[in-house]
């Protein structure tokens, strides 16, 4: 297949997490998020923001002021299909939406994940 330089500002994209549920069990939910085509630039700089933290936080140093897995994925995160309310009703994407779904913990962390296991591409065989 032909490389295409020009490529859609968007792509959609699993993501997978668990959430705790009665019984002391976890329960796999997933929904697909559209997330924002960035720039290689920008990637990098997302990218060595976060070993910055991670850097911080080893070092027991202080994070404010450092990216977190929230603003990653309030500039990622620009749509979805599969987020249903507690009727089965598909929820539309929105701002207040978004805001509310990234208040759930375990579901941003697991949105910056999608995200860049989406860049690594497929896996090759050894």
């Amino acid at each position: 297949m032909a490389f295409v330089l020009k490529q859609s500002d968007t792509y959609s994209w699993p993501v997978t997490f668990d959430v705790p549920v009665d019984g002391g069990r976890h329960e796999k939910q997933t929904f697909d998020a559209e997330l924002k085509r960035l720039p290689q630039s920008r990637i990098i700089e997302i990218q060595d923001a976060v070993q910055k933290r991670l850097t911080a936080i080893q070092r027991d140093e202080e994070t404010d002021g450092l990216i977190t897995d929230q603003e990653i994925a309030d500039e990622i995160l620009v749509g979805w299909s599969g987020v249903l309310d507690d009727k089965g009703e598909e929820v539309p994407f929105s701002e207040k939406a978004k805001t509310q779904i990234m208040d759930v913990p375990t579901v941003t962390a697991a949105i910056v994940t999608a995200y860049f296991s989406s860049l690594q591409g497929a896996k090759r065989k050894n």
